[in-house]
């Protein structure tokens, strides 16, 4: 008899554990969930109320590291100041690296740190710039690999090209000189990887108007208008689209 109530009560706790190991998870999912909802509306500081507390639970969820760097970045286009801008890059990058670590197989995490570099660009120094270039190079023919379909990160890729080949003499001698050699690239390169990303996901507008900025950059203002004009009367899809779209507008004033 003691036997059996032994063994009754061990099932019971073993059964017990078991439950509350599936709340556990089924609360981090329910988390997520809920913060989805708010991060499709980019509203970053409420997907980061469910986000936070989920990534307590599971913090080895490489889907939920990912989302967290997304918010991050939505704060960092938010951010008024450069240095604001660059402590929400900071902390979207640290999601970002521990998203890739815990994730080598899935592309959207290996891609999200360069995006978050590439969001950084801009603000940082010409050693940071120059260091960051060989990364996010890296991390796009990662996420490729893994997914050939990851129209970000043919995107990613694409930007990398076009800045390059359009970085100045000077600065290429100086980051040679002073920082390690920058890469040489060609905006055909850069055209091949936004017409790649458009093929696989034609909605988003950003694809359209960085290809049109690339043509602009070629002198081919014909094919710049075109592509930019189309990409300007798409829906936003992302957060920062509004950024891009105005990086479309003063390039087609600057078309001849």
């Amino acid at each position: 008899m003691c036997l059996l109530f032994i063994c009754r009560t061990t099932v019971l706790a073993a059964a017990l554990l078991i439950t509350c190991a599936t709340s556990h998870a089924q609360t981090a999912t329910e988390l997520m969930h809920s913060g989805d909802v708010f991060d499709l509306k980019f509203q970053a500081a409420d997907a980061l109320r469910y986000y936070l507390p989920a990534e307590k639970l599971e913090p080895a969820n490489v889907a939920l590291l990912v989302r967290i760097a997304r918010q991050y970045r939505h704060l960092m286009s938010d951010a008024r100041t450069g240095a604001e801008k660059l402590r929400m890059g900071g902390i979207a990058l640290d999601y970002g690296k521990r998203a890739a670590k815990l994730g080598p197989n899935d592309s959207d995490a290996q891609i999200s740190p360069a995006i978050t570099y590439g969001r950084m660009l801009p603000f940082q120094g010409n050693k940071e710039q120059v260091a960051s270039t060989p990364l996010i190079k890296a991390a796009a023919d990662r996420a490729i690999a893994l997914n050939p379909r990851n129209d970000v990160a043919w995107h990613v890729l694409g930007r990398w090209h076009q800045v390059l080949a359009n970085v100045g003499m000077l600065k290429h001698l100086l980051g040679g000189l002073i920082y390690g050699q920058l890469p040489t690239t060609t905006n055909e390169a850069a055209i091949q990887c936004f017409e790649r990303a458009i093929a696989i996901n034609p909605r988003r507008p950003r694809h359209y108007i960085e290809l049109g900025r690339t043509f602009a950059q070629m002198g081919k203002s014909a094919e710049a208008r075109k592509y930019i004009e189309k990409g300007l009367k798409m829906p936003d899809m992302e957060k920062d689209d509004a950024e891009v779209k105005q990086r479309g507008r003063e390039e087609l004033a600057k078309l001849p």
